[in-house]
């Protein structure tokens, strides 16, 4: 067995995974930083530009979701499982599999987008000059969205290796230069058009592009467990459904996930374009602690696998447990700071009081709630290392029943407003969180040991 997957399988879970989420984690926060930056640039277009990226930036958000969390995760898992079996041999066989899902992938979500795009941001909400910047935003991620896909995946073939520092690098550098590109074409700068939004979806797509190019060229040079060789390069019917069979259930939560979003996007939409723009920055806000998560997540997705191919699953479900509760108090901790000083970073994004409060009060009441939050979503990138995606399924479609359900009594039937949306988000949350960690506890892993 290669020293590295041994060192995976043996050493004392916490250090391990501080060690190799740290890396992640650090890049995944700076891109979460683009996230924010984009908000501040978009914010100097004014309420409606806020509005029309609250109704697109969702589809940003299930495409970097999809390729770098589901499917991306079902990747990792599966190389680790194939590595913690011993097989190199299947291990590289299993990265051409991967390329060729994230090409079929993003061509699959931007043929969805032009059958219904339109109609779908007309069906939240958008109307007049939201409608059009939201759809144009939307147009020119997705038709460029193979990259995304392609960095996102490319990402997921390293980690299953278990080296998380590689990828992590490279998403900095491609962040640290995403940031004042965005900036420039957003509002236009040093000979650069103003695109305005439409600015912010064509960063993200050349951002991809240039850093899923240089990670495809260090995994064909790599000295690394596995490389990426030609010779490789042969499909099956197996290896396919060894990736599908966890991207295709676990797809479903990122997907799920995005629809909560969306629903309480349309519900707060009925309350004008400035509650719009509010929850606009809240709920990238909210957003942000996914790549809080990721970093860790990603990398309890790989010890978990190697631990489930190697019948390990003592410590598989201890990796679990204190991964699952350390993504939580990270996440609940930049919740309540957020709470407790809601005015100082909020002003950042919007001078307008309406929009203001929307924003305050979103996170004043979802912010202590990230917990779960992080709680759950970290859990559900460990099951993917379990291939054991039924649970976290079906307390994402929980989810969406109770937010969706709690935000419409409460904000239109019992006519508590806006709050009540936004009380609906944050019991979602924590039923999120509790069944997947019920699942967890009650041995929902156990049947992956053959």
């Amino acid at each position: 067995m290669d020293p590295r997957t041994k060192h995976m399988l043996t050493a004392p879970p916490l250090p391990l995974l501080v060690r190799m989420a740290t890396p992640s984690t650090l890049a995944f926060f700076v891109q979460g930083i683009v996230s924010l930056a984009e908000v501040w640039f978009i914010g100097r277009l004014g309420s409606i530009s806020l509005a029309a990226i609250a109704l697109s930036f969702p589809l940003l958000m299930l495409t970097q979701t999809l390729s770098g969390g589901a499917i991306g995760g079902a990747v990792a898992s599966a190389i680790a499982r194939a590595l913690g079996a011993g097989d190199v041999t299947r291990a590289e066989s299993l990265v051409w599999h991967a390329l060729a899902i994230a090409i079929m992938g993003a061509l699959i979500l931007f043929a969805i987008f032009l059958i219904g795009g339109e109609a779908f941001i007309t069906l939240l909400g958008g109307r007049g000059e939201v409608l059009e910047q939201s759809y144009s935003y939307a147009l020119a991620l997705l038709s460029g969205g193979v990259f995304i896909w392609m960095l996102g995946i490319t990402s997921a073939i390293f980690r299953g290796m278990g080296n998380m520092q590689y990828p992590a690098l490279a998403i900095m550098l491609g962040s640290i230069f995403q940031i004042p590109l965005s900036g420039c074409l957003i509002l236009g700068a040093y000979g650069l058009p103003q695109l305005g939004i439409v600015g912010a979806a064509v960063s993200a797509v050349i951002s991809g592009l240039l850093v899923s190019i240089v990670m495809l060229r260090r995994l064909s040079k790599s000295d690394g467990i596995i490389r990426l060789r030609l010779s490789a390069m042969s499909f099956s019917k197996e290896n396919f459904e060894d990736i599908l069979q966890v991207a295709l259930p676990a797809s479903l939560s990122p997907i799920l996930t995005i629809a909560t979003v969306l629903m309480l996007t349309a519900f707060v939409g009925r309350f004008g374009e400035a509650a719009l723009a509010g929850y606009g920055i809240g709920s990238r806000i909210e957003f942000l602690i996914i790549p809080l998560v990721f970093g860790l997540g990603s990398s309890m997705t790989s010890l978990v696998g190697m631990g489930i191919g190697a019948g390990d699953i003592q410590r598989a479900e201890r990796v679990g447990w204190i991964g699952g509760l350390s993504a939580g108090v990270i996440a609940g901790v930049v919740g309540i700071v957020l709470a407790i000083f809601p005015d100082g970073w909020i002003a950042l994004f919007t001078q307008d009081p309406l929009v203001h409060t929307s924003a305050k009060d979103f996170i004043q009441i979802a912010g202590p709630c990230f917990f779960f939050q992080g709680l759950g979503l970290s859990l559900y990138f460990a099951s993917q290392g379990a291939n054991a995606m039924l649970w976290p399924v079906l307390a994402t479609i929980l989810r969406i029943a109770v937010a969706g359900c709690v935000s419409f009594s409460l904000g239109f039937i019992f006519d508590v407003g806006l709050t009540g949306i936004y009380y609906g988000a944050a019991l979602g949350m924590i039923s999120y969180a509790i069944i997947i960690a019920g699942a967890l506890k009650f041995g929902a892993w156990r049947p992956s040991i053959k």
